[in-house]
């Protein structure tokens, strides 16, 4: 899954998980946990994130490796975050292509960066759990309190519209060029992310089920 920061890949891939039945594997849920472990490169990683900046591509490939070869990913995955970078995407060709597998297929949503700053200043997660809520599109019952541990909900430091908004700049430079990467290759299909959460699913599963195109070329879907 591609697209900008809060263009609602991880909805998507959580929903897409559940579809299709194979793991939902999220960078930054990676990275997050890590750094709640205490380990030296979730400490680094949050660092970095807290400033709206990107994580040295060892350091993501290596947790990204380990969780590949856990059970409930032998059948299939959707990587959500990651790649951010062609270089990236190189390693994890070169990771995949070991391991005897390949990416079917790339998802990439479309949202424009003045929706994905409201998006993302409005998201609000729970420090117990971990859910996330927003204050306009998806509000808890209870302000400030989470509907499934009732924890206390905060808004992350990578959340605030500075942060986004750098974010955004880096997006622009580092992973945009993803999309003509994998458009080169043939398994982009870009896809618009505005709407109501079930029509964007509806949308991905068709360009899915759609045939690959020809190198150089990418599905359109709205």
């Amino acid at each position: 899954m591609l697209g900008p920061p809060g263009a609602g890949k991880g909805t998507q891939a959580r929903r897409l998980s559940e579809r299709l039945g194979v793991a939902h594997i999220a960078s930054g849920d990676l990275l997050r946990n890590a750094a709640r472990a205490g380990t030296a490169i979730g400490l680094k990683a949050k660092e970095l994130m807290d400033r709206g900046q990107l994580v040295p591509d060892e350091m993501v490939l290596k947790l990204i490796g380990a969780r590949l070869h856990k059970d409930d990913a032998q059948k299939g995955f959707i990587l959500d975050g990651f790649p951010r970078s062609p270089a990236q995407a190189q390693a994890l060709g070169a990771m995949l292509r070991a391991a005897g597998w390949a990416i079917d297929r790339v998802v990439a949503l479309s949202v424009p960066d003045d929706e994905i700053v409201q998006r993302n200043a409005g998201r609000r997660t729970c420090r117990n759990c971990g859910a996330s809520f927003h204050v306009v599109f998806d509000p808890p019952h209870v302000a400030g309190k989470c509907d499934k541990c009732g924890g206390e909900l905060f808004q992350r430091a990578d959340d605030k519209e500075d942060t986004v908004r750098a974010r955004l700049k880096v997006y622009e430079e580092s992973t945009r060029p993803l999309v003509d990467y994998y458009a080169q290759q043939g398994s982009l299909a870009r896809v618009n992310g505005l709407g109501k959460t079930d029509d964007i699913l509806k949308r991905i599963l068709k360009a899915l089920a759609a045939p690959k195109q020809t190198a150089g070329t990418s599905a359109a879907t709205r």
